[in-house]
């Protein structure tokens, strides 16, 4: 590894270290107006961090860095590094009483936008620290997009080269066509928050509670300030302005802003939209109608929780209205299913996406085919674009390594003592960056708290392994990355 590469590095991150000390004075001003002690934690913490990445910044400073696939590699791994710890120590020092796995995994779970916690008794945790993760989970959904469009795809490992901006040379024009979509994206980001925070205020929450879970929604995070979720609110009104916005932020943003800002309808024709829209119809509607013939359930309250819940997991939001668990084995197998899945590529979402399966199902197609008609063309498309080999190949290698980490995570969780539904579920939502998995352990209604210091990092792993996309962090691994 070239030790100027890292350097540059190094320096970039320090630049996230200062954003995020300033980010911490946040917390630590809503403590001090609600009179909690914690308020201090953060400010030391921010000044230390401050202080800290400043150093480093003034001693790491360079000419700008060139570009390359290996400096991309290191960056997104060392940046995700940082924003993880740095936003763990405040939570490992709070009054929470977090021992530091505990602490990481929390912090880990919020920037990767996932939502498990470790955490009992949010409803009387300290406000400060509530609006930490609540913030980490929204600065994550930020940074998730901005590595989905400008960073990972021309990275080209998971497939999404095709979704790059329309040119990768780096003119005047270019860098100044990226920073006018970066404004145009930070924009619609913050206005889908706020007008998510006014609707959730309006149909049932306090406005502490509404920005908190608007943060976190928008971001498809899934914290919420309440141990039990939105069950805490029981309002059906809440539950259908939550699939709006868990829907929408499933949706890409690039199209989300062609759409606001040029007004362009036929944006919405993305296949991958009408897919994943197709199968988060098709599954709600299927359990809504399972629950009100299996548990009696009046079919609109079934269909408002089972929307809700649906798009929570699809979304990878990770909200629970109701311990859907205890529904039904159909239920509990669709949930299972819809954990893998996830919404759209450049959404805030995590999981396998839909525009792969749209990839998967055409090889498929042309593959089966071929069978028939052996020297025949036919083209593998994604709507009116053809899929070249590179990233066919991307594409099936990101399933399955996707796979396989599943099943070598749930071997060691189940080495470590847990039940088949623990094991399996745990490793495969963190890996899809949902929150919740299933069984009595981390179930809807429970969380990872009893949980120990070993599967806690393995979990953390697994949470920045699907969030970056897989290959990114284990390229980092092979002996060669780090080869002159």
């Amino acid at each position: 590894m070239n030790a100027t590469l890292f350097r540059h590095a190094v320096h970039i991150a320090a630049i996230l270290g200062l954003y995020l000390s300033g980010a911490m004075l946040i917390p630590a001003l809503v403590d001090l107006y609600y009179g909690h002690a914690d308020w201090e934690i953060f400010a030391v913490t921010a000044f230390l961090t401050g202080g800290l990445s400043a150093a480093t910044f003034m001693a790491t400073r360079a000419g700008p860095p060139p570009f390359s696939k290996k400096f991309g590699f290191l960056l997104v791994n060392l940046l995700w590094f940082v924003f993880s710890v740095v936003g763990a120590i405040p939570l490992w020092l709070s009054s929470l009483d977090l021992d530091f796995a505990q602490a990481l995994f929390e912090s880990v779970s919020a920037v990767t936008t996932t939502g498990s916690t470790v955490i009992v008794g949010l409803d009387n945790a300290p406000p400060g620290l509530l609006l930490w993760r609540s913030l980490l989970c929204w600065l994550g959904g930020i940074g998730i997009v901005v590595l989905g469009l400008f960073i990972i795809p021309y990275l080209r490992v998971g497939g999404m080269s095709f979704f790059k901006m329309e040119s990768s040379d780096t003119s005047d024009k270019t860098f100044a066509r990226i920073a006018s979509f970066s404004r145009a994206f930070l924009a619609v980001y913050v206005t889908i928050t706020l007008l998510c925070a006014v609707g959730y205020n309006m149909t049932g929450m306090n406005r502490f509670d509404a920005i908190n879970h608007a943060m976190s929604t928008v971001a498809t995070g899934g914290f919420s300030t309440h141990d039990a979720s939105f069950a805490y609110f029981g309002s059906v009104p809440l539950l259908w302005t939550g699939t709006f916005f868990m829907t929408l932020c499933s949706l890409p943003f690039s199209i989300l802003i062609v759409l606001v800002v040029r007004g362009r309808l036929d944006a919405l024709r993305d296949p991958q939209i009408s897919v994943f829209l197709g199968y988060l119809t098709v599954f709600s509607v299927a359990v809504a109608a399972y629950h009100r013939l299996a548990n009696g359930v009046e079919f609109h309250l079934a269909l408002a929780h089972s929307f809700f819940n649906i798009s929570s997991i699809l979304s990878t939001t990770g909200y629970a209205s109701e311990d859907y668990s205890l529904w039904g084995p159909f239920v509990v197998m669709t949930a299972f299913i819809a954990t893998f899945m996830g919404g759209c590529s450049g959404s805030t979402a995590g999981g396998i996406k839909a525009y792969r399966f749209v990839v998967l199902f055409n090889a498929i197609r042309s593959a089966l085919n071929r069978l028939i008609y052996p020297n025949a063309i036919y083209a593998v498309r994604y709507g009116n674009s053809t899929v070249d080999l590179d990233t066919q190949r991307a594409i099936f290698l990101f399933f399955i390594t996707y796979i396989l980490l599943w099943v070598f995570g749930s071997l060691v969780m189940a080495a470590l003592g847990y039940d088949l539904v623990t094991a399996v579920s745990a490793v495969i939502t963190c890996l899809s960056n949902v929150g919740p998995g299933l069984g009595s352990i981390i179930g809807p209604a429970g969380n990872f708290s009893t949980l120990g210091d070993p599967e806690l990092y393995l979990l953390s792993l697994m949470m920045l392994l699907g969030r970056l996309e897989v290959l990114t962090v284990l390229v980092i691994l092979t002996p060669v990355f780090w080869k002159h």
